[in-house]
């Protein structure tokens, strides 16, 4: 099921924070690289030179290697192409300031998203874009308190379990990862899990988290 997916987004090197107010408001914020991360591609890898002649090879064993090549070239402009018109897609969505494509699966992202908390919140989001591990959801629960949790900010090992689906790719994809991202609110904060704890800044308190592998 994993190869009906086109890619796993997953951060690189990113700066994000989320400000959450007593009164539900939120902003949140998240500049740096996205990568796109291509599960069968990274199998096509490693399977790249299974089959492939040596020098005793006949002519047809040549060509069919050449053929294979030329295939996977074109496969790879292909995907290229869907990647920058990807691009320019989300530059129309609400929140994105700025959104770069740099070539070989890395995007340069500048995004802000102001609103209320009167409903879950979920990041990145994009219907075509496929997108397989969120980076972070915020549930808005009945009892007036909200849940934060950033999959897309943790690596292979706090992820494993939790979406088998992506699972087999999320060692690829969590490599990549090398950003801080900061809570900063002025609410009470009920539990979380770093363990360094809340600062306190004024009336605010902060939850800094450093991501990497």
């Amino acid at each position: 099921p994993l190869f009906l997916f086109g890619c796993v987004l997953t951060p690189g090197k990113f700066v994000s924070s989320l400000i959450i107010n007593k009164d539900r408001s939120f902003t949140f914020a998240y500049k740096g690289e996205v990568i796109a991360v291509d599960p069968a591609s990274s199998m096509g890898d490693a399977m790249k030179d299974l089959g492939k002649p040596d020098e005793d090879a006949s002519d047809e064993d040549k060509e069919a290697a050449k053929a294979a090549a030329d295939e996977r070239k074109a496969a790879s402009e292909t995907e290229e192409a869907k990647r920058k018109a990807m691009a320019e897609a989300l530059t129309k969505e609400a929140g994105y300031k700025s959104v770069v494509y740099q070539g070989d699966g890395k995007f340069l992202i500048d995004y802000e998203m102001k609103g209320v908390l009167s409903h879950n919140f979920l990041f990145p989001f994009n219907s075509d874009a496929e997108v397989l591990i969120p980076f972070l959801t915020i549930e808005a629960r009945a009892n007036g308190t909200v849940r934060v949790r950033a999959p897309g900010y943790a690596g292979e090992k706090e992820n494993k379990g939790n979406n088998p689906m992506a699972s087999g790719s999320n060692a690829d994809a969590s490599k990549f990862l090398d950003g801080v991202f900061t809570l900063d609110t002025d609410a009470e904060i009920v539990s979380q899990n770093n363990e360094d704890g809340a600062k306190t800044v004024g009336a605010r308190k902060q939850v800094i988290w450093k991501a990497n592998p």
